[in-house]
C-alpha cells in the first residue's frame, strides 16, 4: 500500500471560509490536491487554471509536491493593486497637509 499524507485545502471569501482536510497519496501536487478535495464543485467561481496557490502563505507552483500537514491555499484575484492604493493614500495625505498648512497660516494672521 502506498504511503498517504494528510493535507488541507483552504479557500476564503469575505463572508465564509472553506477548509477541507483530506488524505492523499504521498507525492501529490498542490493542484491535484485541490481537484481531489471537491472544493471546485463547492465554489464554481474558482478557475484552477488561473488561480494562484500557496502553502501556509507562501506562493507555490501548481506542481509543487505536498508534505504531510501542508495547507494548500487558493488565492482570489486582487480587486485593487495594493501599490496603487498606497500611492493614492499618500497623495491624499500630502494634499491634506498642504490644506492644513494654509489654514494655520490664515489663523495666525487674525
Amino acid at each position: 500500500m502506498a504511503e498517504e499524507i494528510s493535507v488541507e485545502v483552504a479557500y476564503a471569501l469575505p463572508q465564509v471560509q472553506t477548509l477541507l482536510t483530506l488524505t492523499v497519496p504521498a507525492g501529490i501536487t498542490a493542484a491535484e490536491a485541490v481537484r481531489r478535495s471537491g472544493i471546485l464543485e463547492k465554489h464554481s467561481e474558482i478557475d484552477l487554471s488561473h488561480a494562484k496557490l500557496g502553502i501556509f502563505g507562501k506562493h507555490v507552483k501548481h506542481d509543487a509536491l505536498l508534505r504531510d500537514g501542508d495547507r494548500v491555499e487558493i488565492y482570489r484575484p486582487l480587486i485593487a493593486d495594493p501599490k496603487e492604493v498606497r500611492r493614492q493614500r499618500a497623495a491624499e495625505g500630502k494634499a491634506m497637509k498642504k490644506g492644513a498648512g494654509s489654514v494655520e497660516a490664515e489663523a495666525s494672521r487674525d
